[in-house]
């Protein structure tokens, strides 16, 4: 389990878009503003809570990210550096097998073998609900729980940042993990 303290600031990045995941990209909690731009978190059930495979197997995502394939490759990436530092983590390697059995996509880019480890980028996304929605992310590593990670959105243009505005003046704080 992951420390409250941990839940807790991602709720307090409010209204910042935040969530706290694994090194398996499980999402562990988030806060109102990215349940919405993510399609409704709170609304999933637990064994969906994977950005991996929200983004390669969930159809609402499908044309989602506007750079699906370098999202989904840098994405791929950095679960093949996970595997490389978690080689006996069975739940690792039962979602690698979920998701190489699962997606043609996925598994066509993890025999590329890349290895790498993004903490910053831009995603140029198409929200369903919103339109066109360009972030900034950063991944912060809490220095007592290194294989949790903070992620948060800032809006990239000032388009987005009204996006982002009206995200969080209508998330619902009862909207959280």
């Amino acid at each position: 389990m992951f420390p409250a303290a941990a839940a807790r600031l991602v709720h307090d990045l409010s209204p910042l878009p935040a969530m706290l995941i694994d090194h398996r990209f499980d999402v562990l909690a988030w806060n109102a503003e990215m349940s919405r731009v993510m399609l409704g978190l709170d609304t999933l059930p637990a064994q969906s809570l994977n950005t991996m495979r929200l983004c390669l197997m969930d159809g609402r995502f499908e044309h989602f990210y506007v750079e699906r394939e370098r999202v989904i490759r840098e994405g791929i990436a950095d679960l093949r550096a996970a595997w490389a530092a978690h080689p006996d983590d069975a739940e690792l390697a039962a979602l690698l097998d979920d998701l190489v059995s699962g997606s043609p996509e996925f598994a066509r880019l993890w025999e590329q073998h890349a290895v790498r480890v993004n903490g910053r980028g831009r995603k140029p996304m198409l929200h369903p609900e919103f339109g066109p929605l360009t972030v900034d992310f950063e991944v912060l590593l809490p220095m007592s729980e290194p294989d949790l990670r903070v992620v948060l959105y800032r809006a990239a243009d000032e388009a987005s940042q009204r996006v982002l505005d009206t995200i969080a003046r209508e998330a619902t704080p009862a909207a959280v993990g």
